[in-house]
């Protein structure tokens, strides 16, 4: 199913296209599409805009498809890519580094640095091992808008409503920080630390909501049945602090993907998500 934007906007919209897909396989085949897309434009550009990454389990089967297209190129066309490649990372957590296997730098390197031959200084993320966190947030904020500001942005949907690690309360004024993650968020990346929460870092860096709204458009990738609680609520809540991820509700061109398990049972039906188009 696919909904695109009518001709006339709706007061409660939040998307400016929906895409739902049966499985998550086909779900994945639908976004790399779009990314690949977007990709081969960025080959005629002069300076495009860096790409803005996520991590999580939500990305792993994408940025797998993703390889695979890209390594199937014409072999001068992916070099070009690889030439001009240049993507920031939402988040980093505070006290690891690229050597540390649950990092995000590890994680950037292990799924797309590594596959497609990008050095780490293409793929940039924050310092989680910087001495000074709140500085180091600030150089990075200041390094992704010496770069002009995110192109493309790809999010996932925390089970709380973040995005980022951007926790509740959250405004749409914050920038890129030093932030506590709560007990959920640390739940929710437990399996990357043993399944044990209490090993998971309590801090992290992030971009802000600022830096994220600031991208030319947005990407929400929501899958799986876990999600679906929280997805309706996304789509039924006005702009709130409780629920971060409702002030993409203020951007202009906000793509929705979604799997079946996410809008399984009657918590999400086909014609409230028709209602929620902008």
């Amino acid at each position: 199913m696919n909904l695109l934007r009518p001709s006339v906007a709706s007061e409660q919209g939040f998307a400016s296209t929906i895409t739902v897909r049966e499985n998550l396989p086909s779900l994945v085949e639908a976004v790399v599409d779009a990314l690949e897309g977007h990709l081969r434009q960025r080959l005629g550009e002069q300076r495009p805009k860096p790409l803005g990454l996520a991590t999580g389990r939500t990305m792993v089967p994408i940025y797998g498809e993703l390889v695979a297209r890209l390594q199937r190129w014409p072999a001068d066309e992916l070099e070009h890519l690889r030439r001009s490649w240049c993507s920031f990372n939402l988040d980093e957590y505070v006290g690891l580094g690229a050597a540390d296997r649950r990092s995000f730098a590890a994680y950037m390197a292990r799924h797309l640095g590594k596959p497609l031959q990008l050095s780490p200084q293409q793929l940039h993320l924050p310092d989680g091992e910087a001495t000074d966190p709140e500085q180091q947030a600030g150089s990075y904020a200041a390094q992704l808008q010496s770069f002009g500001g995110v192109g493309v942005q790809l999010l996932g949907l925390g089970s709380n409503g973040h995005v980022g690690f951007n926790e509740p309360p959250c405004g749409p004024e914050a920038s890129c920080r030093v932030v506590a993650l709560s007990q959920s968020t640390r739940q929710q990346n437990a399996a990357a630390f043993g399944g044990d929460p209490s090993q998971v870092p309590s801090q992290a860096l992030t971009l802000g909501l600022k830096e994220i709204l600031a991208a030319d458009e947005i990407h929400l990738i929501v899958t799986g049945s876990a999600k679906a609680e929280i997805l309706k609520a996304l789509l039924d809540t006005p702009c709130t602090e409780k629920l971060p991820a409702s002030w993409l509700r203020n951007h202009a061109r906000v793509a929705l993907w979604l799997d079946q398990l996410a809008v399984a049972g009657e918590k999400v039906s086909e014609a409230n998500l028709s209602s929620k188009l902008i």
